[in-house]
């Protein structure tokens, strides 16, 4: 993999700085090819870190292929791979804090499509800066680089997002450097970008998970999510939709909310008015952030009211309650985001295409 600049040792993200300092080693030669490091919890007390966070830096050093880690024996200084491929970036805001991503990156470095190509991180070259201007100076940086392409996860949760989305997405056409966007589009849906898109049919999704959630006993189901998600958010709440149509119920009603999950006020108000038996959350972030707070409203989870997620991100299953949830096969995801990407580079005038993973309905505790 291609080095970029990292950030000053002493600013970012504690994982971000243990990753530069892993990196160093390695590239000093403190670790040679093949030696092994030492083990998570020999590095949580050399560095002073959680077990997350040194989990984090060296999901970050196994993408980019400086480490390998194996299953029992630890984890060791892998050997550079150096052959003549693309230089490809990532410009995904969310990484480090939403956990699809870092597993779907994983699948772009290490698909075995069309030999070996180098993929960017990025520095982050103004920490203190928003979050949408960190992401437009990633994108001079890559095109300042001369990148054959981008992977980009258009941003959410700010209320700029669509503007800067647009905004970043022009000056790479200008640059002439494609981009394939990943998990989600950068307008909202049902309307269409000019780029490929990879990710999961999210209508459909939506369908399923309240599908079963009605088939589990839910007759007064919400879906709910946070101001300015994503327009992946939007298909689910038409899948919602679809699902609440198709009962064929007159007395079934749709109650589709925009809401803070931590906001107890706000739930228990959502919660007088409604009477859900049943919340269908946009994603398992919002999922487990509410069942915390239905828990300190007294309201129990599955026995009173029935909650799902979307994603199947790593907590999802060791919450209090197991969450039920969508699961996207990221790191497939990834490779065919490669394959995508691939694609583009060779004819940069073909049309624009969905590329479509199926996903699978896991049923746990939080709905039975």
């Amino acid at each position: 993999m291609n080095d970029v600049p990292q950030r000053r040792s002493g600013s970012g993200p504690k994982y971000k700085i243990i990753y530069a300092r892993l990196l160093e080693s390695l590239k000093s030669g403190e670790y040679a090819v093949g030696a092994k490091l030492p083990s998570e919890n020999e590095l949580v007390e050399k560095f002073g870190a959680s077990r997350p966070t040194i989990g984090r830096a060296l999901a970050q050093l196994e993408t980019e292929g400086h480490i390998d880690r194996r299953a029992g024996s630890g984890t060791f200084a892998a050997i550079p791979e150096r052959q003549e491929g693309f230089v490809f970036g990532l410009l995904i805001p969310e990484l480090g804090s939403t956990e699809i991503f870092e597993p779907i990156c994983r699948g772009i470095s290490t698909a075995r499509v069309g030999g070996h190509h180098d993929l960017l991180w990025g520095p982050t070259l103004s920490p203190a800066a928003s979050e949408e201007a960190q992401a437009e100076e990633l994108c001079q940086y890559y095109i300042q680089r001369g990148v054959d392409g981008v992977f980009f996860a258009p941003m959410e949760l700010t209320k700029e997002k669509d503007v800067v989305n647009q905004r970043i997405a022009a000056a790479f056409d200008r640059a002439g450097i494609p981009i394939v966007l990943l998990d989600r589009d950068i307008c909202e849906f049902p309307r269409r970008s000019p780029y490929d898109l990879v990710g999961i049919d999210n209508r459909r999704a939506g369908f399923i998970i309240t599908e079963h959630i009605l088939h589990a006993g839910a007759r007064r189901p919400v879906f709910l999510f946070r101001p300015n998600s994503a327009p992946t958010v939007s298909a689910r709440a038409m899948g919602y939709g679809d699902a609440i149509r198709a009962q064929r119920n007159p007395a079934m009603q749709e109650f589709i909310e925009v809401a803070d999950p931590t906001d107890i006020a706000v739930v228990r108000e959502i919660i007088d008015r409604i009477q859900p038996d049943g919340i269908v959350c946009a994603n398992d972030l919002t999922a487990g952030q509410l069942m915390t707070s239905l828990n300190s409203l007294g309201l129990r989870v599955p026995t009173q009211i029935r909650v799902t997620g979307m994603d199947d991100i790593r907590y999802a299953k060791i919450l209090q309650t197991p969450l039920t949830t969508i699961h996207q096969p990221c790191l497939d995801l990834g490779a065919l985001a490669l394959s995508a990407m691939l694609d583009r580079v060779s004819d940069p005038k073909m049309r624009a295409r969905d590329l479509i993973v199926s996903f699978e309905l896991v049923i746990r505790e939080s709905t039975s």
